[in-house]
């Protein structure tokens, strides 16, 4: 999907763990019992390594059929409601700051998405095999050089090794 933002990648910051942390009670508080789980993913959650500097959290909702009835909630969050986004079974919502900077991706699951266990096997694998986030961190400078004015084609390119990545870390993550 094209997305015509330029892709800026920077060094972790410590303090996004404290925006995420922030994000997601903003995002219980408003759905309340609707939220199962808030889970930081994506490189922003992985210490060390360059990366886009926004947020990417992964809450579970317990129906997105029910969720989909909280579009207004969310939008009052000031989030954009962008719908599944290309990932089948996603709820997929962007928040910008003042600016117009993006600042915060949450990609909404329900309990039974295939999606869940990927993502966060992929985070706690790079957390835990440094030589992987390095590696990680290269295909990103690389996919980076390539499309450095589209951020959608940038994380098209790294597809690939992010599919792979995600296969050994949750045989990884099942052991």
């Amino acid at each position: 999907m094209s997305d015509k933002r330029p892709v800026v990648l920077v060094a972790h910051d410590p303090a996004w763990t404290n925006r995420a942390a922030h994000e997601r009670m903003r995002i219980v508080e408003a759905l309340g019992d609707m939220i199962v789980a808030v889970h930081h993913i994506g490189s922003t959650s992985i210490p060390g390594i360059l990366t886009k500097p926004i947020i990417d959290l992964m809450p579970i909702v317990r129906s997105l059929e029910l969720f989909d009835a909280q579009e207004g909630v969310v939008r009052g969050l000031g989030y954009e409601w962008r719908g599944e986004f290309g990932i089948v079974g996603r709820r997929f919502c962007t928040l910008n700051d003042a600016s117009g900077k993006r600042v915060v991706h949450v990609h909404f699951f329900a309990p039974d998405s295939d999606e869940i266990e990927p993502n966060l096997a992929f985070r706690d694998y790079l957390r835990a095999h440094r030589d992987e986030a390095l590696a990680y961190q290269a295909e990103k400078l690389r996919a980076a050089a390539l499309h450095p004015d589209d951020s959608g084609a940038y994380t098209e390119e790294k597809g690939a090794w992010i599919r792979a990545c995600k296969a050994r870390a949750v045989a990884w993550a099942r052991r």
